[in-house]
């Protein structure tokens, strides 16, 4: 029996694939086809994938061309692959001629061509984009513009801002500039928001009455009746309403979080997540900065609130907020420390926009703790350690465009889908939203 195997991602199964997999089947007896698991897809860049990985599974399956599909999960899989399953052939489409030559060591390699002018890109491109407009004053819009690009079928627009200091000089230009809130909303399908947290609210209410998208930087709400009724309104409208938190969106903080989950470390005890950074900002020589200028419990909590809250729930039975105010502001939090107590854990962040400390994430287990280190929110590295040194394992995960990419990726397939591709869910979202109320009504605060 001669054995045949070929690898796909298969999004958006079309002519082209069948065509290839039927001829694939032609070489020999038996049809393994390699279906290539979303975390691989996005390690090799492959980030506009539509279909999740079981829905691709399944469309090649209902082709009835594969007698076996296996799961293509890491780099090198295909020369163990080849061995373990005693393949004879090894094919591929033509685009792909010399990159697998290495293979024919272990088994014969065919080039087929394939299918022209049919592909999963051609058919994504074929749709209408979703026009992506920017809103706010921040850097970080930079990024989202450059990032936007490596979306398939998301186009950042224009940009509305009260302060355009931050902005490139692409996004700078007058071209790119809406001259009102309003205007921005009429020339976009959907929004992305990065203005002050006081803002958020209304821009989001007047963005999901218009009928567009929502991709805003959480908090979305400085108050809890507000984020419901946010909430309560993109339903109603049909919309996407989704916190952005591109810590959420990172590989290896998200394999971290199951691995914590799974039990790697025993049962969690403590987490503890820092983030500060040194910035130049002084309350009593301009007023009018407080319309833009993040204070530190909106800019990190968010981002320190996410390993406790995904970890532990939401469900603590006390907490205890110790905040060091900047000069004679009491908006602006120079220092922000919140300690928890769980049924059966603790917690504590510490976020700081004017003190510096060790921006490091530990998860404390029965039977080890996991270290991630400075900048943790960002990190493509962890290590699990335990009591003896020689059991500790690391795990390194390509980190691309810091969690943003895969944000924009996700905002966008739930407005295709009409599904959830959040990595924050709502009770998070809620949760965040209520600590930082708490915040601002000085609940359960000392002041330092």
């Amino acid at each position: 029996m001669t054995k045949v195997i070929t690898y796909g991602t298969y999004d958006l199964l079309h002519f082209g694939h069948i065509r290839l997999l039927e001829r694939a089947k032609a070489l020999g007896d038996y049809l393994i086809v390699g279906v290539t698991s979303d975390t691989f897809d996005r390690e090799r860049g492959k980030i506009n994938v539509q279909q999740s990985l079981m829905e691709r599974v399944e469309a090649v399956r209902a082709t009835g061309l594969a007698d076996e599909i296996i799961i293509e999960e890491y780099e090198g899989q295909k020369i163990d692959d080849i061995k373990r399953l005693d393949v004879d052939i090894f094919t591929v489409g033509s685009d792909w001629r010399g990159k697998f030559d290495y293979l024919n060591a272990y088994c014969r390699v065919v080039y087929l061509d394939r299918t022209d002018g049919v592909s999963s890109t051609e058919i994504r491109s074929e749709q209408q984009p979703v026009r992506l407009g920017l809103v706010g004053e921040s850097p970080i819009l930079n990024k989202i513009e450059r990032e936007s690009r490596c979306v398939n079928g998301l186009e950042a627009g224009n940009v509305y801002s009260i302060n355009n200091k931050y902005l490139s000089p692409e996004l700078q230009q007058a071209d790119r500039q809406a001259p009102s809130y309003d205007a921005l909303l009429q020339s976009s399908d959907a929004v992305y928001i990065i203005s002050a947290p006081e803002c958020h609210y209304d821009q989001i209410k007047q963005a999901l009455t218009a009928g567009k998208h929502v991709l805003c930087e959480s908090p979305i709400a400085l108050d809890p009746q507000q984020w419901h009724e946010l909430k309560a309104l993109a339903k109603e409208r049909n919309v996407v309403l989704m916190d952005a938190v591109k810590t959420a969106f990172s590989m290896a903080y998200y394999r971290l979080r199951l691995l914590a989950k799974s039990g790697i470390v025993g049962d969690i005890v403590s987490v503890d997540a820092t983030c500060t950074s040194l910035v130049d900002f002084d309350p009593t020589q301009d007023a009018n900065r407080s319309l833009y200028e993040w204070n530190s419990i909106c800019a990190w909590g968010p981002t320190a609130l996410l390993p406790i809250y995904q970890l532990l729930g939401t469900e603590y039975v006390h907490k205890e907020i110790i905040t060091r105010f900047s000069g004679k502001s009491q908006s602006y939090d120079a220092f922000t420390k919140i300690s928890f107590v769980f049924p059966h854990a603790v917690a504590s962040m510490k976020v700081g926009q004017g003190v510096k400390s060790e921006g490091e994430l530990v998860v404390s287990g029965t039977k080890g703790y996991i270290y991630v280190p400075a900048p943790w929110w960002k990190t493509e590295y962890f290590e699990v350690r335990y009591e003896n040194p020689q059991n500790n394992k690391r795990y390194f995960y390509q980190l691309d465009g810091e969690g943003l990419r895969y944000e924009l990726l996700s905002f966008f397939k739930a407005i295709r889908t009409g599904h959830d591709f959040s990595y924050v869910d709502d009770n998070i979202s809620l949760a965040i939203t209520q600590t930082i109320a708490d915040f601002y009504s000085r609940r359960d605060m000392t002041i330092i």
